[in-house]
Order: structure tokens, then sequence, then C-alpha cells
């Protein structure tokens, strides 16, 4: 799993890109603050992997989680994880 930030020069945002192998799967999607945990489909691709983007205000950080086929999975790579009470899990963070 791998998150690509890109960071847009006209404007105060960022283009993140979530890229997730997951052969197996049939549902790859992503839930966070940036999208008050309504999931969004992440396109599947030939080789396996899921791909999406969203474009996210820079200076701040968003919680978020995969949804692999509906098992809640952290990014490995992500910025870090904290502790989410209302869960009781750790979720990945997203600092941009």
């Amino acid at each position: 799993m791998s998150i690509t930030k890109q960071y847009l020069k006209s404007k105060p945002e960022c283009k993140v890109t979530f890229n997730v192998p997951a052969k197996d799967a049939n549902n790859v999607e992503v839930a966070g603050d940036f999208n008050n945990w309504k999931s969004t489909k992440l396109k599947k691709f030939k080789n396996g992997n899921f791909k999406g983007q969203v474009n996210l205000p820079v200076d701040k950080e968003y919680q978020f989680k995969y949804i692999i086929d509906g098992e809640w999975v952290n990014e490995p790579e992500a910025d870090r994880l904290e502790w989410n009470e209302y869960a009781s899990t750790e979720n990945s963070v997203l600092v941009v």
C-alpha cells in the first residue's frame, strides 16, 4: 500500500493518491475525516492495484482507513496511527 502527495502550486491543496495492491479483492474503498467516513470506491486496475485520488486542504491532518472487501484496514505507510475512542481502534493519519 502507498500514499502519494502532490502539493498544488495554484491553490492550498494537496492531491493525494491512494494505491492499494489487493489482487484478490473485489472491492476497495477509503473512508475518513475528509469524506465524513462515507466510503469512496477506488478503481481496480488490471495489475490488481486499486487507486483513487482526493484533493485535500493543506495544513491539516486526516484520519482514515481502507475497507477491503468489508474489512477495515490501516495504511502501513501512513504518517502515523492514532487511537480513536469512538471506534476503539487505531486509525491511519494523513498529514498534508
